[in-house]
């Protein structure tokens, strides 16, 4: 009887709190989502734009979670996943700018330093985002040395979320 008695509580606890919660957030259709009171920046991290890819790239700065893992971050950044097998397949299958040095924000920009190439997305202003700077994500501007901080530099692809 004392167990009844117990289960009985809580569930007129459950109800009691479940109406208060009810009576504090209305759910009628007239009510604004808090979301929407807030300013939304224009682009977010990871929203398939060039914007959202650097963005992307910036809130992960630091990590060390993609190390050896470049194509998945800079597909992540557009929010996508499992597209390419590797940097180099990347290369391969996309439109290429061979040798050029001015890929536009958010362009893939790729190097031959391994079987499987590397790859990250460019600041579009001579620089880059990608993994394995000094070991972990990390932007790497025009005056640290650019698209030549990694020996040989391919080129770029155009920004763009990543599909075959």
């Amino acid at each position: 009887m004392n167990t009844f008695l117990t289960r009985a509580a809580k569930l007129a606890a459950v109800a009691t709190l479940s109406v208060t919660a009810l009576a504090v957030v209305p759910l009628s259709a007239s009510a604004a989502p808090a979301a929407e009171a807030s300013v939304l920046s224009p682009a977010s991290a990871a929203d398939g734009t060039p914007a959202g890819a650097v963005a992307w790239y910036q809130s992960h700065l630091g990590s060390t979670g993609w190390e050896h893992y470049c194509e998945k971050a800079a597909e992540n950044s557009y929010g996508t996943t499992g597209v390419w097998a590797s940097a180099n397949a990347h290369w391969n299958g996309a439109p290429q700018h061979p040798g050029n040095y001015s890929p536009p924000l958010g362009a893939f920009v790729y190097w031959n330093i391994s079987a499987y190439g590397h790859v990250g997305i460019s600041d579009g202003a001579g620089g880059f985002y990608a993994t394995s700077v000094n070991g972990a994500i990390g932007h790497v501007t025009k005056s640290q040395g650019g698209l030549n901080y990694f020996s040989n530099y391919r080129g770029w692809t155009p920004a763009a979320r990543p599909s075959t």
